[in-house]
């Protein structure tokens, strides 16, 4: 099965590529994973990226395409594969389509703007060891302080509201109509986002049955 996983950042969508890529036995991508692995052995592909990286630039669509197609022409992906984090616009999801890849699925995370802010700004991590906390569902026995090696709990710059929420107007502008795209193809479902990730994922994988 060719799946796509689509939600807002914080709606879970790694923690559900983990699950059905072990539930379906086919490998989970993501953009950034590959990218690192292109640039790392060199590929001609890689080496393109490289060039727009090191000049602070972004990776022109073209590139990003031509390193996804290499890597799902890759002998584990020939019984399937997890898109994550990509296509994130229209014109990656065009440039996907005219490239011959047929996606089955399409899995929509849905979860309110307001929880995920909650759920984000809410994060805490030990400067120290890397632990993670929650202000609220994962509180530490001492505030601001690590329960494992007395470490201090500091909130990262990609948690702060403000970051959240300009993450979530990125993606309300250039990856949520994706929905649409893909729904004229008939390949969409919905998941409504649950409180406890164990729900989640009882109806991420009932989405894929039905």
């Amino acid at each position: 099965m060719k799946l796509i996983l689509l939600g807002a950042p914080g709606a879970g969508k790694g923690t559900q590529a983990e699950v059905i890529c072990k539930h379906l036995g086919i490998p989970a991508i993501s953009t950034g994973n590959i990218l690192r692995e292109a640039l790392k052995s060199g590929t001609e592909m890689g080496l393109k990226a490289k060039a727009f990286m090191d000049a602070g630039q972004l990776v022109p669509d073209e590139i990003v395409i031509g390193i996804i197609k290499d890597r799902l022409a890759e002998e584990d992906c020939k019984n399937g594969f997890i898109l994550d984090g990509f296509p994130r616009t229209i014109p990656q999801a065009e440039a996907l389509d005219a490239s011959g890849v047929v996606i089955d699925r399409v899995i929509d995370i849905e979860v309110p703007d307001e929880k995920i802010v909650t759920r984000m700004s809410g994060r805490r991590v030990c400067e120290k060891c890397g632990a993670t906390y929650h202000l609220l569902y994962k509180k530490p026995k001492a505030e601001g302080v690590c329960d494992i090696c007395g470490g201090t709990l500091i909130q990262r710059k990609d948690d702060h509201p403000d970051t959240v929420k300009a993450r979530l107007e990125v993606y309300h502008k250039e990856t949520e109509p994706l929905i649409a795209h893909y729904k004229k193809q008939g390949v969409v479902k919905r998941v409504d986002g649950q409180e406890e990730v164990a729900d989640t994922t009882r109806l991420t994988l009932a989405a894929l049955e039905a």
